[in-house]
């Protein structure tokens, strides 16, 4: 399976592709769609060189499903505002691609590549870059998204054997034929 992953941000979003086969990750490709050329003022623009651009990354790469990080809030609510417009941008044009969609916390990004929710940037770099067996560390944005395709990759592997055992068949217990009822 190849999967893309895409970690959202308004000057500068990350991406990365991998393929798996089972336990094995491949690197296929990684780096960030830039918007600085375009001036501050003029979000619009900033933000179908995002679409264009995740659109592009689709049709060279071809990828099978999409790994997108979640936003919180943050401090500033604009930038908060701002930061969930560029991953709304990004969200449309994986959606337009046709291409499912899972999407992943900073936090568990960070529990599947690094072993812990709150590694630093550095540590996600170095951890992405072992187990992708890079010659050298991928930039920073490059690395969260290739660290979603990898969270995705170790949980799309669990869904499997779950599945695969038959798991995921089974109902929900403590459901009613009619739905809950209230006491």
């Amino acid at each position: 399976m190849r999967i893309l992953g895409i970690d959202p941000g308004l000057r500068n979003t990350g991406f990365g592709v991998i393929d798996t086969d089972g336990p094995r990750l491949t690197y296929v490709a990684s780096g960030v769609i830039s918007t600085l050329e375009v001036e501050l003022g003029n979000l619009p623009g900033r933000l179908r060189v995002l679409y264009d651009g995740i659109r592009e990354v689709h049709a060279r790469y071809q990828p099978e499903v999409a790994s997108v990080e979640i936003v919180f809030v943050n401090v500033d609510p604009q930038a908060t505002l701002l930061l969930g417009q560029a991953r709304g941008a990004c969200l449309t044009a994986l959606v337009s691609c046709d291409l499912p969609v899972a999407e992943y916390t900073a936090l568990q990004m960070k529990l599947a590549v690094a072993g812990h929710g709150r590694a630093a940037k550095a540590q996600v770099q170095a951890m992405v870059q072992r187990l992708l067996k890079l010659p050298k560390a991928p930039r920073a944005d490059a690395a969260d998204a290739l660290g979603l395709a990898i969270a995705h990759a170790h949980a799309s592997t669990g869904l499997a054997l779950l599945k695969s055992q038959g798991a995921l068949d089974r109902k929900a217990s403590g459901m009613y034929r009619g739905g809950r009822r209230r006491a």
